[in-house]
């Protein structure tokens, strides 16, 4: 009964992960592009709460629960899929823990902007660039994931 309950925390974590981190990724880059600051204020909001809440204990339930679940099938980490995933991972993570950083930056400078009743500065600008370019490194890496969790082998190795 233990190996289903993690596989099926393993499972949900993935979703939750996967799920909120394209759901407040497209809210924060839409009202982003709009340009209004208070939207953009409220989007960066709701998207630093959302990841505090959804994705960051996903992230640590993720690598716990597929750890478990190796050791319990006693599958080698030298298996590809089960090492490329692990290198995914760390690549996809590696570029999500600026994004947070980044966003809660975003939230700040449109947060103050929008107390003062201004534009979106420049600096949200260059932020939001920064944002999206690791946003979607780390997209990638997590739908491969995906690929390797499902097949089993790597797409190349017939």
């Amino acid at each position: 009964m233990d190996y289903i309950v993690v596989k099926w925390l393993h499972v949900l974590s993935s979703t939750i992960l996967f799920g909120a981190g394209i759901g407040s990724a497209f809210h924060l880059f839409a009202a982003s592009l709009r340009g209004h600051t208070a939207g953009a204020a409220g989007s960066a909001r709701n998207v630093v709460v959302a990841d505090w809440m959804l994705t960051t204990p996903a992230a640590v339930v993720q690598p716990v629960t597929g750890l478990w679940l190796v050791d319990r099938l006693q599958i080698p980490m030298s298996t590809p899929w089960v090492a490329w995933s692990l290198a995914l991972y760390a690549v996809a993570i590696g570029c999500w823990l600026p994004v947070v950083r980044i966003q809660i930056r975003m939230r700040d400078v449109a947060v103050a902007a929008e107390g003062a009743r201004e534009p979106l500065p420049r600096t949200y600008r260059r932020l939001f660039h920064w944002w999206t370019g690791l946003g979607f490194a780390a997209f990638f890496p997590f739908v491969f994931i995906f690929w390797l969790m499902v097949a089993k082998r790597l797409p190349w190795a017939g």
